[in-house]
């Protein structure tokens, strides 16, 4: 049995300060008291609801693609369709992560309580190879799996979005193609967000595609101005052939030998026979629970549906309310939690289609609680100290995007999408008008090496012929006594897990709307490195003070993450939450 480092009589002493429910296992799961500085203000964030609707909503990172999405449902179609026609208006309003040349999970939840979790991953070309990123040293070469033709793998989201229409769509597939084929060809202004990330990206896009002309450049050598009008012809034409022929348009004739050439080009490996063998998967979801709520999740490969419900199992025993809103001891506690979880991601998670992931194992509840007897009730735990959980079978980004959707009959979509680095490879196909995910850099390049965002993962996410690499996604769906109560996900990288986490213990055990939930500054801690992210103004200067006498490193970065997601009211309106950071957009009927 493992070794808890809180002695019998400090353990009986900080009781007290649990919640009254005891967690539903054998293992004594250890309390932790507030210190006298651990009072702090609000969040800062605006008062009140967000956008709120009486029938359905949908919430993304672009307006247009919001505005096209509630169009769909307004003339009739469901939640489903409006997810396709959402997802390929993203790939023309917001290239930074919007794609047809990447990937993503969806998770859906039916007005009958029917479920369903499709996969639609990137998969490695049969050429890739386990250390097709390393020298002849055996180290690591940088940038080749972060940019460039090599950092590309097979694409999944049109064969995805065509599998949904399938099984669940409700209008014609043209119907829903059409409006981002419009949006192509006549274009659409530039936010302002939008206009300085093409700007600032412009070298880039001219290194990796040298002598072609692209849509993404300013005429000239110019600058774009928020406002401005592009327009995508090459990719309005890409879309019209997705439009007219289905899977056929992307996977094989003009498209198809398009991105293969272009592959030949830049010495990339995505050949016709992966894109013609590229097929996407449904999964059974994840269920957990807490304070009453259920909680239904992406399974692996993604590593966020395992990882937020082992979070949310480490905190449930604990009074986090009674704690305060990034008081110390929350904030302890669930640093605590996110450092032992990211240490068990980087050990057991990968593609179950390429060798056993022990979710059982991870998901039982006295494995977490035992877990977190190894806290400390006012020291931080060093990583350099916090393994993978013992005794389970070993197993040889952050620009994506998220939309949350649910319509007049109650159906649910969460969806986040994604490229994986911010406009993908940097790769535009000649001729086809779309960016190319760098999705390879998922990948472990080699057991122990942090990728582009840090994370360490290990053998069981090595790089393999057609597997799907470990991804952070976590859409999620919430029910109480089964009814729905909210939809929500994010894109971030190796962020997304903890900002769905926050968002819903902000909901839960703060008692925050959505919009203020969505908005409140964000933390976040992934065991290596050894740090708590802060957002400005996500702790108080007496909050960061005691933190660090209990020997935590703040690091304040930039904001990330964009949240997007749905909540359903005690009256039964709906209120949407769009994540401020962003372009995001709630609109509703």
């Amino acid at each position: 049995m493992m070794h808890t480092r809180l002695s019998l009589l400090a353990l009986a002493a900080l009781l007290a300060c649990t919640r009254t429910t005891a967690p539903t296992s054998a293992v004594t799961t250890p309390a932790v008291t507030p210190s006298p500085a651990a009072a702090t203000g609000s969040p800062t964030t605006a008062a009140g609801l967000g956008v709120t609707a009486a029938n359905a909503m949908v919430v993304s990172a672009h307006p247009e693609a919001s505005r096209i999405g509630l169009d769909i449902l307004r003339k009739g179609g469901n939640a489903y369709d409006a997810a396709v026609a959402v997802q390929f208006a993203l790939a023309v309003a917001l290239p930074v992560a919007g794609n047809i040349g990447g990937g993503g999970f969806l998770l859906y939840r039916s007005a009958d309580k029917q479920e369903g979790a499709l996969d639609f991953r990137e998969t490695a070309p049969a050429a890739a190879s386990r250390d097709m990123y390393l020298d002849k040293q055996g180290n690591v070469v940088p940038n080749l799996s972060t940019a460039g033709h090599l950092a590309v793998g097979v694409p999944g989201t049109v064969a995805g979005m065509v599998a949904l229409h399938q099984k669940l769509g409700k209008l014609t597939w043209a119907e829903l193609v059409q409006p981002a084929v419009n949006l192509a060809a006549h274009g659409l202004a530039l936010t302002a967000k939008e206009a300085a990330g093409l700007n600032s990206t412009r070298a880039v896009f001219v290194k990796y595609n040298p002598g072609k002309p692209l849509a993404y450049l300013a005429p000239g050598n110019g600058t774009w101005q928020p406002g401005d009008t592009i327009r995508y012809p090459e990719l309005a034409a890409t879309l019209s052939r997705i439009r007219d022929q289905g899977r056929a348009g992307f996977y094989e004739g003009r498209t198809a030998d398009l991105l293969t050439a272009e592959m030949k080009r830049g010495k990339g490996l995505v050949t016709k026979q992966d894109l013609k063998k590229y097929e996407p998967k449904w999964r059974a979801p994840l269920h957990g629970q807490y304070r009453g709520y259920e909680i239904t999740t992406f399974p692996p490969p993604s590593s966020g549906g395992v990882a937020l419900l082992q979070m949310l199992q480490m905190l449930e025993p604990f009074d986090l309310g009674k704690a305060g809103w990034h008081s110390p001891t929350g904030v302890h506690l669930i640093t605590e939690a996110q450092r032992r979880v990211y240490a068990d991601r980087a050990t057991y998670l990968g593609d179950p289609d390429f060798g056993r992931v022990p979710v059982t194992q991870l998901l039982d509840k006295s494995y977490n609680a035992q877990r977190m007897t190894t806290i400390q009730p006012h020291r931080a735990t060093p990583s350099a100290s916090v393994t993978a959980g013992p005794g389970l079978p070993a197993y040889e980004s952050d620009q994506t995007t998220h939309y949350s959707i649910v319509d007049a009959q109650g159906n649910a979509v969460s969806c986040t999408t994604t490229l994986n680095g911010a406009y993908g490879s940097k790769v535009v196909v000649a001729g086809a008008g779309f960016l190319l995910n760098n999705e390879m850099d998922d990948f472990s390049a080699k057991a122990g090496v942090p990728n582009a965002y840090g994370l360490v993962g290990g053998t069981a996410n090595a790089i393999r012929p057609g597997k799907r690499m470990l991804s952070s996604m976590t859409p999620a769906i919430l029910t109480r006594n089964g009814k729905l109560q909210m939809v929500v996900g994010t894109p971030g990288g190796s962020t997304i897990i903890t900002s769905v986490l926050q968002t819903i213990l902000h909901v839960i055990d703060y008692d925050m709307t959505l919009q203020q939930a969505v908005a409140a500054p964000r933390l976040h801690h992934q065991w290596l490195p050894d740090q708590i992210d802060a957002e400005q103004d996500a702790l108080t200067p007496a909050a960061a003070d005691s933190l660090r006498q209990r020997g935590y490193r703040i690091n304040p970065r930039g904001a990330w993450g964009r949240v997007d997601a749905i909540r359903i009211l005690p009256d039964n309106r709906l209120e949407g939450g769009a994540d401020p950071r962003g372009d995001d957009t709630a609109v509703g009927y």
